[in-house]
């Protein structure tokens, strides 16, 4: 796994390479266009729109064997993609030292923009190839200007941009490449040595997040194996207060049952929260979901149907508009249901007799948007952004209900996030809360 997230990494440094080119061209033609028209300057025209051309068909050429290598998901190896890089820079070394030698040589001060090219040297490359890069440039541009003082190529002068730079004069031509080789060097020296603690870091941080994610992993099945043997233990204690409290064994005085009814809510309670956390657990470790295409309507009307006994007793009117484009969509039923079946209970819990609920499910073409809105208490703004917090709870949800388990909203974002959707709660303007999900119709890539 490392080695193809490695592989990928490199893939999109040889591809920031392309379209970092892409401009280096678009910048070319300008550039020569303006020397030429704009600043007068005697130039062969000619030649740098033929290597602009030529630098415009090479740039294509690797984007299609970029394209090809990563053609339908497919990994290439490191190695190869790291030749890429490699041939990529040097053949720029050559090209820039071509347009460097069109457009004045030593004259032309942009020979300065060999720097650009050191530093992603520096960034994409290892220590050796960096330094060996920056060889090459120095060794190009030094033969450029020795080649043009013995006059082996021509010099092309620079005819109204500079003045006073005799590309024949030893002491210049000397200075200038000792300014450059040093320059280079120190260049390639500093970004490598940055880079190489930036991986580091990035090494460090990847071990330590690995780590936590084990640890983690490790919390989550000790949880599971304990409270699955609580949730055992919890239920058979319910089972002996039910066959109590049913008299089954004798009858009982007004003060044993309303003990007994203590009991059998506080464990009723108490195995409601196991339940919760077995299955916040599970799907954690598992991260697995069985996926289908379902009729969302039904799963809706069976929400509506679990908690109408609740809005009922505290004669709160729950309303409901579905878009005539809502059908199927791509999930976990069972999970789903659950999810909005929670959602509506909270706003049933939290809203006050003769409030009203509002679930709105609205067609977006390639998704579903569900808002369950309320009259309730709302939340506070403190509260909002940890709403969805494993064991957290508003403040003011706590002082209607002490017992609450605070992982409702938390089991809520686990489902929304494993189908790849989102959820996100508001307050309204005119008292209680929005709940909001976005959900796909249809499957949706990690």
């Amino acid at each position: 796994m490392e080695n193809v997230l490695q592989s990928e990494k490199l893939v999109q440094r040889a591809c920031w390479l392309i379209r970092l080119r892409w401009m280096a061209i678009a910048g070319l033609a300008i550039a020569v266009f303006l020397a030429d028209e704009v600043l007068k300057v005697a130039l062969p025209v000619r030649q740098l729109y033929k290597i602009s051309v030529i630098l415009l068909f090479y740039n294509f050429v690797l984007y299609d064997l970029m394209r090809y290598i990563t053609w339908k998901g497919r990994v290439a190896s490191s190695a190869v993609i790291n030749r890429i890089i490699t041939f990529q820079i040097s053949a720029d070394w050559i090209i820039l030292v071509v347009i460097l030698h069109f457009s004045g040589g030593i004259e032309n001060p942009f020979y300065l923009y060999f720097v650009f090219h050191t530093i992603l040297a520096g960034v994409l490359l290892s220590k050796i190839q960096s330094f060996f890069q920056a060889t090459i440039a120095v060794i190009l541009f030094g033969a450029l200007i020795l080649l043009e003082y013995l006059q082996i190529i021509p010099h092309y002068v620079l005819t109204g941009f500079v003045a006073g730079v005799d590309y024949r004069d030893e002491i210049y031509i000397f200075g200038t490449f000792f300014i450059f080789a040093t320059t280079i060097y120190t260049v390639v020296y500093l970004t490598v040595s940055i880079s190489e603690q930036l991986r580091r870091q990035q090494r460090d941080l990847a071990e330590t997040n690995a780590q936590l994610h084990k640890k983690d992993n490790l919390k989550n099945e000790y949880v599971l194996r304990l409270t699955h043997d609580i949730k055992g233990h919890l239920a058979a204690v319910q089972g002996c207060l039910d066959v109590v409290n049913d008299q089954l064994v004798g009858a009982l005085n007004e003060k044993q049952i309303d003990l007994i009814g203590r009991a059998q809510r506080r464990s009723e309670k108490c195995l409601n929260f196991i339940s919760a956390l077995l299955k916040l657990t599970r799907m954690k470790l598992t991260g697995q979901l069985d996926m289908e295409y379902f009729p969302l309507r039904n799963v809706i009307f069976n929400s509506l149907a679990a908690v109408e006994r609740k809005a009922k007793d505290k004669d709160i009117t729950i309303s409901h508009r579905i878009d005539e484009g809502v059908d199927e969509i791509y999930g976990e039923p069972v999970l789903i249901e659950e999810t909005l079946t929670n959602i509506l209970l909270n706003a049933a819990k939290y809203t006050s007799e003769h409030g009203k609920i509002e679930l709105n499910i609205k067609d977006e073409k390639e998704g579903i948007l569900i808002e369950v809105k309320d009259n309730g208490i709302g939340i506070p703004e403190a509260d909002l952004p940890h709403i969805f917090e494993e064991f957290y709870r508003a403040e003011n949800a706590r002082k209607i209900e002490k017992d609450g388990t605070g992982l409702g909203l938390s089991f809520a974002k686990q489902v929304v996030e494993r189908h790849k959707g989102r959820i996100w709660v508001s307050n309204n303007p005119e008292g209680g809360s929005t709940f909001s999900i976005r959900l796909s119709k249809h499957p949706v890539a990690a």
